[in-house]
């Protein structure tokens, strides 16, 4: 790493909910966030769900965000890396950020090193034991003619259709989940570090998905850092080249 740069790590922003008003007041906030790191960031990973929902069709993009995306693509255009990771509710996308914006565009876990230090990076959908349920329909949103099937629907049917299932299953109740850690053996992506140092010693494990922030403790040596989310913490995390630490926007900062 170069020195007085940074890597950091971001997670489910989910814009576009839960309504208009409150996504655009996080978007407002994240073009801040990225203006204010953008100073000393090398590398800026959004590690998945920077969308409640999104589909990309043939020739048409999908309404709204344009502030979010301008800034992303400012970000690159200063010369700094911006990867995105797909996470479980923005899986459909396919290369148009990568041609527009310039990010690098993940759709699986991902190995770096920086300064000696070896990081495991992705989403975290899926992973672990459990969540069978999830992992079976994960296999039916991703198959090529499911996804061929859902393009032929109008664009104002599917994005509306597919707007109203992601928002009932976060918000079944009508208010935003509180996530609770559930307890080291309960914690799936817990158990899925420990299944890959089994194999291969690793410093960092990031993560999302889970939308709490975690910093789990393996060793002296590993830690499980969860990025938690924007919609109930706006946390993200910051590696120096040296330590990696788990921040809150606005109060951190």
């Amino acid at each position: 790493m170069e020195q007085q740069k940074k890597i950091y790590f971001i997670s489910d922003l989910h814009f576009g909910t839960p309504d208009a008003v409150s996504s655009r007041a996080r978007e407002l906030k994240f073009v801040q966030w990225i203006e204010e790191v953008s100073v000393d960031a090398a590398e800026i990973f959004i590690v998945g769900d920077l969308f409640d929902f999104w589909h990309e069709y043939g020739t048409v993009v999908p309404k709204g965000f344009v502030r979010v995306q301008a800034a992303i693509a400012k970000a690159v255009d200063a010369g700094i890396k911006v990867s995105l990771f797909t996470g479980n509710h923005d899986l459909w996308q396919n290369d148009y950020f990568e041609k527009e914006l310039g990010v690098t565009l993940y759709r699986e876990p991902i190995e770096r090193m920086w300064n000696d230090k070896q990081f495991l990076i992705g989403h975290g959908d899926g992973l672990g034991p459990g969540d069978h349920g999830y992992k079976f329909m994960k296999k039916v949103f991703t198959n090529p003619l499911c996804q061929w099937l859902f393009k032929w629907l109008h664009p104002d049917l599917g994005m509306q259709l597919a707007g109203y299932f992601s928002y009932k299953s976060r918000y079944a109740n009508g208010t935003i989940p509180m996530e609770s850690f559930q307890g080291e053996d309960k914690e799936w992506l817990i158990q899925y570090c420990k299944r890959k140092l089994q194999s291969k010693a690793y410093h960092y494990f990031i993560f999302g998905h889970r939308h709490l922030p975690i910093d789990f403790k393996f060793n002296d040596d590993c830690r499980y850092i969860n990025t938690g989310d924007w919609l109930s913490y706006y946390t993200y995390a910051v590696f120096d080249g040296t330590t990696l630490e788990l921040k809150t926007y606005g109060k951190d900062s």
